[in-house]
């Protein structure tokens, strides 16, 4: 249940020519508190619960558990949400023996593309693609919490 990711912005648009899948995601959180978040997710047609726990000082690791729920309690969920709704579609690359998960930001953070790859471990290697610009990895203001409370269009 523990979760090792790195985080980075994307340079480019390149990637969606390469991606196996996106998927459309809406998500509003239950609670923001550093120490438990609780998010809704309504990814396609499906609907999620997941809590996280605080991030390693490194940001790399962080607890996360997660629960299938039916679309409807997710809709339901998502009504008693903080303000602040994340809406971006999700595209999944493979590259080499990793998937990165690109995330493509609309409304409020229109603008910010942001990639993750999932890791076994922390010294893991793993290929970076063309389109992989800087790491963001353990920056708070990157985080799908804050950025339904600080969006994008709000950092210039």
């Amino acid at each position: 249940m523990i979760e090792i990711e790195r985080k980075f912005l994307v340079t480019s648009e390149s990637f969606k020519a390469e991606a196996f899948k996106d998927t459309r995601i809406i998500q509003g959180f239950l609670n923001t508190d550093k120490c438990r978040t609780v998010r809704v997710r309504l990814k396609g047609t499906q609907g999620f619960l997941t809590v996280k726990g605080p991030s390693s000082q490194d940001g790399l690791e962080r607890f996360e558990w997660e629960k299938e729920i039916s679309k409807t309690e997710a809709e339901a969920l998502l009504k008693l949400c903080e303000e602040g709704v994340i809406d971006k579609t999700r595209y999944e690359v493979k590259v080499g023996e990793h998937v990165y998960e690109i995330d493509e930001f609309y409304g409020d953070n229109d603008g910010l593309v942001v990639a993750e790859v999932e890791l076994q471990t922390k010294e893991e290697d793993f290929e970076k693609p063309e389109w992989l610009g800087a790491e963001v990895t353990g920056d708070i203001k990157y985080y799908n919490s804050q950025l339904s409370k600080y969006p994008f269009k709000l950092w210039k």
